[in-house]
């Protein structure tokens, strides 16, 4: 046990520099007065009040947490049916899905936004076609369809891969049973099978809200800088403004609103195991 916690040590000095260290220096930046200086400063809290009595912010974060939750729902209702014929193919099949899957997450993921870019853009592949169609014939890069698509397409792996987990680790000889008892396959995925994939499907749902909320590069991106999100205000407030102290403030505020969200994410996970040990 002694040795155990020995080799813990290293971790425990590179979360406190890497992670702790920068969470002290925001919140003292956030409650305190412009100027940056650690010796002489004064306690405020006009940076959360400029925050919260501005529309414009206001309407941000209320544009950030609505594309996050369209994101979300969305990775939801294509990415539960993905992992259900994952999860029910082959061992060979399955691990060659898997692989398809997380292939594109071995590239940076700012390389995979940049290209939808040229395939968005005026003259672009998916343009053209939908033209050819008749379709659409409007602009496609630069909207918050644009912004919603790369949100989906980089961020539906995570939710793949995590109820494709649960319904591989979910007890087989259950769905024999409810076969058993006289149930179609209707019933049993109604009765068995999503709730004992509910785990999967919260832990998607917190690996695919959390970073969407705050994505700031992706509608920079496919947006243009002409749909900000609470991402580009805060790094807007640090790189373009320079306020530091107010861009502190707004990281607090997304950091609490995450945990808010964290927190309900567990209790709704908790709930839902305590059913599935039911069943």
């Amino acid at each position: 046990m002694k040795k155990l916690s020995q080799l813990a040590i290293p971790y425990m000095i590179w979360a406190a520099l890497m992670i702790l260290l920068p969470m002290i220096l925001i919140a003292l930046y956030a409650f305190t007065t412009q100027g940056n200086s650690i010796v002489s400063f004064s306690f405020t809290l006009a940076h959360f009040k400029k925050f919260f009595t501005d529309p414009d912010f206001l309407l941000v974060l209320w544009r950030s947490i609505s594309i996050a939750i369209k994101t979300t729902i969305i990775c939801v209702l294509l990415g539960y049916p993905i992992a259900y014929f994952i999860a029910r193919s082959s061992d060979r099949l399955r691990n060659i899905l898997v692989l398809v899957i997380t292939l594109p997450m071995w590239i940076n993921m700012l390389v995979r936004t940049y290209a939808w870019i040229g395939l968005l853009s005026d003259g672009g592949i998916i343009q053209t076609i939908l033209k050819w169609t008749g379709l659409y014939h409007g602009q496609l890069l630069y909207s918050e369809g644009a912004v919603l698509l790369g949100m989906v397409y980089n961020f539906i792996p995570f939710m793949i891969l995590q109820i494709n987990t649960a319904l591989c680790k979910m007890d087989k000889s259950l769905l024999e049973a409810s076969a058993d008892l006289g149930a179609n396959k209707i019933q049993t995925f109604i009765k068995v099978t999503f709730p004992l994939s509910l785990s999967g499907v919260v832990s998607g749902i917190a690996l695919v809200f959390l970073p969407a909320v705050s994505s700031f590069f992706i509608p920079k991106l496919l947006g243009g800088g002409q749909y900000f999100l609470i991402g580009n205000v805060i790094e807007n407030q640090f790189i373009t403004v320079g306020e530091w102290n107010f861009g502190s403030a707004i990281s607090l505020i997304i950091a609490a609103i995450m945990m808010v969200c964290m927190y309900a994410i567990r209790k709704i996970d908790e709930r839902n195991s305590g059913g599935s040990q039911k069943l």
